[in-house]
């Protein structure tokens, strides 16, 4: 059996050469965040996936299925979700106008 950093050295590689090329070609990538010996891989989407609307599709449909079909003890596949800059400076600039008309 492996260790969590065997595991995830491997994942990492088999995300290099399998997933990666895909997601660079649509100005994404992708990064491994976590691997738990419970089977659970945890992935972040960056570039143009992170804010895609098909993120969750592209997750599924080819992320997940690549990774277990690579690594069978791979169970779950979940996707760490982030705030793009564009949004928090939308809400800066929204939480900046209510206070300056509160005043």
């Amino acid at each position: 059996m492996q260790n969590n950093k065997e595991r995830f050295a491997e994942l990492e590689i088999m995300i290099q050469n399998e997933i990666r090329p895909f997601l660079k070609s649509h100005d994404g990538d992708i990064q491994l965040v976590n691997w738990e010996d419970n089977g659970t891989v945890t992935l972040r989407l960056l570039g143009a996936c992170a804010n895609c609307p098909s993120s969750e599709q592209t997750l599924s449909s080819l992320v997940e299925k690549k990774l277990k079909n690579c690594c069978p003890d791979v169970k779950q596949v979940n996707l760490v979700q982030q705030v793009s800059e564009t949004l928090i400076k939308q809400a800066l600039q929204i939480l900046r106008r209510e206070k300056t008309s509160d005043e």
